[in-house]
């Protein structure tokens, strides 16, 4: 049976291992597509379950020094579905294997940092007193300093440097090389060199340098590279802590009432249907539906909406967000991976863990990347042998050699090639996620800053979907209070969708309901019914006319061209009131609209209503452009159009309807408040369908993706510059070249920069 799962793996140091980790599994029977990550350290791989299992997968890669995170299920993870067993086992296992690796580093850096700082002085000391810059070494230090180097070097390379030497160790058995490797030669020729130099110092005296050597280069150079790690591997750990907030959200236990009595159970434990009571201050375990109470809810963790939400009987609460002052009592509706946290939690660790399409070129440098640099580290090295010994002596001509072979060994820097994009998309989906914006995948995150169009749909995404009562017009001389009174008296008997906005009107102004009798829904016409003795009715122009009572049927066709409905109140013989309804346009939408064209996009409306109410809508919004009475189909062709003259198209819309131009447009936003079949087509969802988040999206593209140019930029040219400035190939002209020492310092300098910037993301306003 074919299946797609997504692993941690352990021992990836760098974008080499990355290439050869899909390498390998690609040439694996049974394995159908593979794609890892370096910055997130995970392998999303499908494949036959029928030829080969996870422990297998994981076999195949061991002997190069990998492994997949994989566990047998305690009894607690068997209830959880597979989405919830792979985030618990990715929060509590591959976070702790990293903080125990974090540990690791931790204490090799401390170890060895002392060892450098003796180091740096010895080789500083030497070359002041070669200078006349310092009086020269006292004999007795020289001693000591000749007998602590080696023993320094050797517990620097074989202790601290272990991941180095199994690198070289690596590339002798398989062939397999990536930073490590080169770090792994590098140090090590310069040890065993300077072993060389120590054992057979009388016989090599004439032939070599014999008062050179380089335990000091090796001992610096792993301390440097061991710090610079360090900060970038506990810098990566907090690119992605987004995912550990979300997985902190959810509640551990949930109070049920059973048999009305209260009872606290896990909330795994919690079943659809389940009346669970929530107290002052308590986190909502599940989603559901309030059925009694009424209180203000924290939902800013899910939703980035800094107030809180007020909710009633009939509201829905959501999983993870925090209950205020009041008590109330909701039905389980949505448990386990249904939630819409667990939705959140899956969708960004899916676009965390995805690639963005202009990784593509910095993947196809890093599986080259080391290869060409060992064949420029010994190309340099012959160089200095053959070209260089006929302009200096063997001897110095070896020194120079050695030099540029080990610094161009260290110096070169794959990680920061392969930690430019992944790093900056991580730290990116996670605060879009904080802000209420679920992305996806890193492509559509990359799309995004170059929409230049943006479609919408009206209702749910301009408007709020739903009729609301917005003007009262009294024409008589009883108070408004009272007219409302009578009207939501006899909308409540109604089947109408207009009566339950003049009932929920009616309730928010404390109208209080009568008793009707005689009730009577006239067919296309309104409603008839007795009041407190009185006839009433409530309906459109056509019962009025029916009726045969006077009214400015001119000023109601005015508004009726608005977009808005009419419902007329009157008695027997007199007209009482009009009220006007309409699927009013969102508050945060004019805004939003304004924004988007101060970004230079142009905006366009599609939708299924009438002519008179679409351009209404559009030109209180301020749409560019509007297409009213318009098909699923048509949608999907206009997007097609679009596109055909060269728009980058974003589509934002709620419906089934929309989901075919969702999926057809560049990039696809779905309104949380739609539907699945919507939020399924799209790449980017707003939670809370609030569109002034699109705004915050465009935005969030913008700068992950101006941060990915910028880690890039530094990437390439660190290493265009570094390499030849380490080789020596500016030595003869310029004089200029790099020590190994310096070489290692801005080795870990790179990857360090680059995830800095990344994490610069975080602070920064959208």
């Amino acid at each position: 049976m074919p299946g797609i799962k997504t692993f941690q793996i352990k021992g990836m140091h760098c974008a080499s291992c990355a290439n050869i980790i899909e390498k390998t599994f690609k040439k694996t029977e049974g394995v159908n597509s593979v794609e890892v990550n370096y910055g997130t350290e995970t392998a999303k791989i499908s494949f036959d379950e029928s030829k080969i299992n996870s422990s297998d997968l994981s076999k195949k890669i061991e002997p190069l020094g990998y492994s997949l995170v994989t566990s047998t299920p305690t009894a607690k993870e068997m209830s959880m579905s597979e989405e919830e067993h792979a985030q618990h086992l990715g929060l509590n296992q591959s976070k702790q294997e990293k903080l125990n690796e974090l540990h690791r580093m931790k204490r090799g850096v401390q170890s060895i940092i002392p060892l450098a700082a003796i180091s740096i002085i010895s080789m500083a000391w030497g070359i002041f007193s070669r200078l006349n810059w310092a009086s020269p070494v006292p004999i007795l230090l020289e001693d000591v300093f000749r007998f602590l180097l080696p023993v320094m070097a050797t517990y620097s390379l074989f202790v601290v440097g272990k991941p180095y030497l199994f690198g070289f160790y690596r590339f002798l058995r398989y062939g397999k090389a990536n930073m490590d490797t080169l770090i792994g030669i590098g140090t090590s020729v310069a040890y065993l060199y300077s072993l060389i130099v120590i054992f057979f110092e009388e016989r090599l005296r004439g032939f070599i340098d014999v008062e050179t050597n380089y335990f000091d280069v090796t001992i610096i150079v792993i301390a440097f590279i061991a710090l610079g790690k360090y900060l970038e591997a506990r810098s990566k750990l907090k690119t992605g802590d987004a995912i550990e907030k979300l997985l902190n959200l959810q509640a551990k236990t949930a109070i049920v009432i059973k048999d009305g009595k209260e009872r606290e159970i896990l909330v795994e434990e919690v079943k659809r249907g389940d009346l669970i009571i929530i107290k002052p201050a308590g986190k909502i375990p599940v989603d559901g539906v309030i059925v009694e109470g009424f209180s203000y809810i924290d939902e800013s963790m899910v939703t980035g909406e800094p107030m809180p939400a007020e909710k009633k009987a009939g509201d829905g609460v959501v999983a993870g967000t925090i209950n205020t002052t009041g008590s109330f009592i909701f039905k389980a509706t949505k448990i386990g991976s249904e939630t819409l946290l667990a939705h959140i939690i899956k969708m960004v660790e899916e676009a965390q863990s995805s690639k963005a399409p202009i990784q593509a070129l910095a993947d196809k440098i890093s599986g080259v990347f080391v290869p060409i640099v060992l064949i420029i580290a010994f190309l340099s090295l012959g160089a200095w042998l053959f070209i260089g010994s006929r302009f200096m002596g063997f001897s110095e001509a070896l020194s120079f050699g050695l030099v540029s072979f080990v610094g161009v060994l260290v110096i070169a820097c794959p990680c920061a090639l392969g930690l430019a994009t992944p790093t900056a998309i991580i730290v990116g989906v996670g605060k879009g996620a904080k802000e209420g914006i679920l992305i996806k995948d890193a492509a559509t995150l990359e799309k995004l800053h170059k929409v230049n169009t943006v479609v919408v749909d009206k209702t749910g995404t301009i408007t709020k979907g739903k009729p609301e009562l917005i003007s009262i017009k009294n024409l008589s001389d009883r108070s408004e209070k009272d007219l409302l009174s009578v009207l939501a008296s006899l909308e409540k008997k109604s089947e109408h969708p207009i009566a339950e906005a003049i009932l929920l009107y009616a309730k928010n102004n404390n109208a209080g309901l009568l008793d009707v009798i005689n009730f009577e829904a006239i067919k296309g016409m309104g409603l008839k019914g007795i009041i407190q003795g009185a006839e009433y009715y409530a309906g459109n122009v056509k019962l009025m006319k029916e009726l045969k009572l006077n009214f400015d049927e001119s000023a109601i066709e005015k508004e009726t061209l608005e977009g808005k409905t009419p419902v007329i109140l009157s008695s027997k013989n007199k007209i009482l009131g009009v009220i006007m309804v309409a699927d009013a346009i969102k508050p945060e939408a004019n805004e939003a609209l304004k924004m988007l064209h101060k970004l230079g996009i142009k905006t366009v409306m599609l939708t299924g209503d009438n002519k008179n109410t679409a351009k209404f809508i559009a030109r209180e919004a301020g749409i560019d452009e509007v297409e009213a009475e318009v098909m699923p189909q048509d949608k999907l062709e206009k997007i097609k159009e679009l596109q055909a003259l060269g728009k980058i198209v974003a589509m934002a819309g709620d419906g089934v309807n929309d989901a075919p131009a969702l999926a057809q447009a560049d990039v696809g936003i779905a309104m949380a408040t739609g539907t699945d079949v919507a939020i399924e087509s799209a790449g980017i969802t707003l939670l809370h369908g609030d569109i002034s988040k699109l705004v915050k999206a465009i935005n969030l593209s913008k700068m992950t993706m101006r941060g990915i140019r910028q880690n890039l930029f530094w990437a390439f040219i660190y290493n265009i510059i570094g390499i030849p400035l380490a080789s020596g190939i500016f030595y003869p002209v310029f004089g200029w070249m790099l020590s190994p020492v310096f070489a290692g310092m801005a080795m870990a300098f790179s990857s360090v920069s680059v995830v800095g910037n990344s994490l610069r993301l975080k602070s920064k306003k959208l």
